[in-house]
């Protein structure tokens, strides 16, 4: 594939970041380039050459966007701005693909399979689903849902090595259940899927290994980081107990990972990537 040929939006985030590595040559465009959320904007761009829309754009504040502001924020960027990609992915001709999340689900179920039904709890969740469905609009399009990505910027995996480092016991919440990703394996992925042509629709997409709870992941963090110090389980509703407001979240947000597996890419044990992580962190 011709690298020229893709266009980047929300470059400069934490997937975009990592895109745009693997992709030096595509086009990038971040929000001061292209407002997605202003259907002129997206309608005027020069959408010439370009083949490929990777959306890395979005409105991540779980939390604020339960908030009245925030709200409208969430559903501008992740609903309206997808739409405005899809109507103009459909009048050039162009695949797009959307990265979506777990939170499109209640976490109810202890697999998550590409096929169940939507069912977000939160404001955040329930305007990336609206931009899955936005997505879909257009003929050619990839819904790539991920989870608990981990990358360049502020991420747990940061936060909890720098508490260690401070001498700091954490309390965890060991209830909600999962697997890390990492944005290297998701650009992988969505790598994949354009170069071998995968059939559109949606993909589920993490790292694979056992599935473990936020809690159990600082514990592998501090073994690698050689910190001795001990992790306190508590639960979602101990840890958000005197945070107001905030959104509620899926306790389980484990992927089926079978239909992205079918397409011929087995995906990195999360412990694996987990240890490089850590290890060039310490370095830095």
């Amino acid at each position: 594939m011709d690298e020229s040929s893709i266009l980047i939006v929300g470059a400069n985030g934490q997937l975009g970041t990592a895109l745009q590595k693997k992709y030096p040559n595509a086009r990038a465009a971040d929000s001061g380039t292209l407002d997605i959320t202003d259907a002129d904007s997206v309608a005027s761009y020069n959408w010439s050459g370009v083949t490929v829309v990777i959306n890395a754009a979005a409105y991540t504040n779980v939390d604020g966007a339960e908030t009245e502001e925030g709200r409208v924020a969430a559903w501008r960027v992740n609903a309206q701005g997808v739409a405005n990609l899809a109507k103009a992915a459909t009048a050039h001709n162009l695949t797009l693909v959307q990265v979506s999340t777990e939170y499109v689900f209640d976490g109810t179920n202890e697999l998550q399979s590409e096929s169940e039904p939507l069912s977000p709890l939160s404001a955040y969740g329930a305007s990336k689903a609206a931009g899955e469905i936005a997505a879909q609009s257009t003929q050619k399009h990839y819904i790539v849902r991920t989870s608990w990505l981990i990358g360049d910027g502020k991420n747990f995996v940061k936060t909890m090595i720098s508490l260690g480092q401070k001498g700091i016991s954490p309390s965890v919440v060991g209830d909600q259940i999962g697997r890390l990703t990492f944005t290297n394996e998701l650009v992988r992925a969505i790598e994949h899927l354009l170069s071998v042509q995968s059939t559109y629709g949606v993909y589920n997409v993490s790292n694979g290994g056992k599935t473990v709870s936020w809690a159990d992941v600082t514990r592998a963090i501090f073994t690698i980081a050689g910190i001795e110090l001990k992790v306190t389980d508590i639960s979602t509703d101990q840890y958000f107990a005197d945070k107001p407001g905030s959104a509620r979240r899926p306790l389980r947000s484990t992927f089926d990972l079978s239909k992205l597996e079918a397409t011929g890419i087995v995906m990195n044990d999360w412990q694996t990537d987990l240890e490089t992580y850590v290890k060039k962190e310490l370095i830095r």
